[in-house]
């Protein structure tokens, strides 16, 4: 018998069914329950989900785009899709996408009279130093152009941020969906952007644009270092990215130098300190203490071959109606460098290389495959824009229009294969359970997802909303009219700890989650594949008013 807290949650359970997912006009569409029951067997009594997110992130982690950590991945992924009878498997190139880059070593530390160690990150295609070096620690954050202009900062190490408060995490860091946020995001008054719970405010153009200004200033005296602390994170959680490169707001855009691509310009060794070792430095610089800091830094660039790759591979449709016709799954394979890339997004393509060996087990015991061709499709350079996701679907279903894809507007050539598509369905949310599908604003297909998730509600999946969500691959299907989908999952602790960040590890990733996403990928994907007709769509983009003001992101 349920004890008197779990008795209200389960009726808490119940609510969210009854009031998460709008009452409309009932569905005949068919489920297939045996397909069901051994897709279920196969993903949540026999998973390998967890032993792929280690070879993932372990073996070959992290997975920054253009590294060989990335390109070895992307062999290794490529050679287990094979072993386990997938078709067409492949490596498909897009690009150019610019430098790759790793780095080999790197310390830093106080120097003096008091030494210590300084919890940091170089920040990816940050260059090396040719030898160790000492500089001395100057703070600019709070100085006006013309302070940093009478400065001299050749030889010196730049802190550019002011102290961030650090508040103790009183709330728990790590959170799931409850039934109360399910209906918010179901009636579409929770936000779907993904963001930190704690350090993040709103966006301040203003002080934008002077950080902005500091930094080209900074730049032109070419310091030895550049160093940072993020807007988030605490007890020695670092979140860290690219280098960046200073440019004149007027540059186009696809001409802007980036550390990359940095089209001549010299980019300056940048790195991102643990908050609480970057405040200790300027309270000891606020204290008229000098500060003197050694680093040793060493990175590789890779220039030999510019161009990257998605890694691809299918199970063809036996359907000679339909069976040309494509479902597809998909996740970003490429991270960032300070962790392993496990949340980020290991997990997500882990479900999606699972849930195409859950398939594949099923197809044994049935003795046939699906109607339509299964395929999975493995992204690089997400984190730089949504690259190689936006590549694929420029070459094979539309090119996009200026405005297009991931910022909306209407494609401007359809390829043949854009006819072709009944849907996509992505992961990267973390390590938690889907619970759901965006639907991205397209109506049409609730009760075909409603009936699909009916069979997985007791694994904590039942929510459907209409919200828009971004920030990763789906989009570039969704820009250019075609069904994209994310699933809806729990956020654990994905915005306060591991997104970006050096902790995004292995050991943060909940093996019964990722079993139950892989389980629930698996059989969207079979009953997308099996049902006559393809999934409906919203109608095509329309072109993009320019002229209207944007909200503030």
């Amino acid at each position: 018998m349920l004890k008197p807290a779990s008795t209200r949650l389960a009726v808490a359970g119940l609510l969210v069914l009854a009031f998460s997912l709008p009452v409309t006009a009932q569905t005949s569409e068919p489920i297939d329950e045996e397909a069901n029951t051994s897709i279920r067997k196969h993903g949540l009594e026999n998973s390998q989900v967890m032993d792929i997110l280690s070879w993932i992130c372990d073996v070959h982690g992290p997975r920054l785009t253009g590294s060989p950590n990335l390109r070895r991945a992307q062999d290794w992924a490529l050679a287990t899709f094979r072993k386990w009878g997938l078709k067409n498997a492949h490596l498909e190139e897009w690009g150019p996408f610019g430098r790759g880059w790793r780095l080999d070593h790197f310390s830093m530390e106080v120097v003096g009279e008091n030494p210590w160690p300084i919890h940091a990150w170089p920040k990816a295609w940050s260059p090396g130093l040719p030898k160790q070096v000492v500089g001395e620690v100057v703070y600019v954050a709070e100085k006006t152009v013309d302070e940093i202009k009478a400065l001299d900062l050749k030889g010196k190490i730049v802190l550019m941020q002011t102290m961030r408060d650090v508040k103790e995490p009183f709330e728990a860091d790590a959170e799931r969906h409850d039934p109360t946020s399910l209906i918010a995001l179901a009636d579409g008054t929770r936000s779907s952007r993904r963001g930190s719970r704690r350090g993040r405010g709103q966006f301040d153009r203003s002080a934008f644009m002077q950080r902005r200004a500091r930094m080209a200033l900074v730049y032109a005296q070419q310091p030895l270092a550049i160093l940072d602390r993020s807007s988030k994170g605490d007890y020695g959680t670092i979140f860290v990215s690219g280098a960046s490169v200073p440019s004149s707001p007027d540059t186009p855009r696809g001409e802007r130098p980036s550390a990359r691509n940095p089209k001549g310009h010299k980019v300056i060794p940048q790195a991102t300190l643990a908050v609480e070792h970057y405040n200790r430095i300027c309270r000891l610089l606020a204290k008229n203490l000098p500060v003197r800091v050694r680093i040793d830094l060493k990175t590789t660039f890779f220039d030999d071959d510019p161009m990257e790759r998605n890694v691809v591979a299918e199970i063809p449709g036996t359907d000679p109606a339909i069976g040309s016709e494509i479902v597809m799954l998909g996740g970003h394979f490429d991270s960032w460098h300070s962790g392993t890339g496990a949340t980020d997004n290991g997990a997500g393509s882990a479900v999606m290389m699972e849930a195409m060996r859950i398939l594949r087990e099923v197809i044994k015991t049935r003795g046939k495959g699906p109607r339509r061709t299964i395929r999975v499709a493995l992204w690089s350079g997400e984190e730089q824009g949504l690259l190689g996701s936006r590549a694929y679907v420029s070459k094979h279903f539309a090119e996009r229009s200026r405005g297009g894809g991931r910022r909306g507007g209407p494609p401007s050539v359809l390829k043949p294969e854009h006819a072709k598509l009944s849907g996509y369905f992505n992961l990267d949310n973390g390590t938690g359970r889907v619970r759901g599908v965006y639907l991205q604003g397209n109506d049409a297909v609730r009760p075909i997802f409603r009936a699909w998730l009916k069979p997985f509600h007791d694994l904590d999946a039942s929510t459907l909303t209409l919200n828009n969500t971004g920030g990763t691959d789906h989009q570039s299907f969704d820009g250019v009219g075609l069904p994209g989908f994310q699933f809806i999952q729990d956020t654990v602790s994905y915005n306060t700890r591991t997104h970006h960040s050096n902790m995004d590890n292995w050991d943060h990733a909940i093996g019964d989650d990722l079993k139950q996403a892989a389980t629930i990928a698996a059989s969207f994907a079979w009953h997308a594949a099996q049902r006559d007709e393809m999934l409906p769509r919203k109608p095509m983009p329309k072109p993009r008013n320019r002229e209207a003001p944007r909200r503030n992101r």
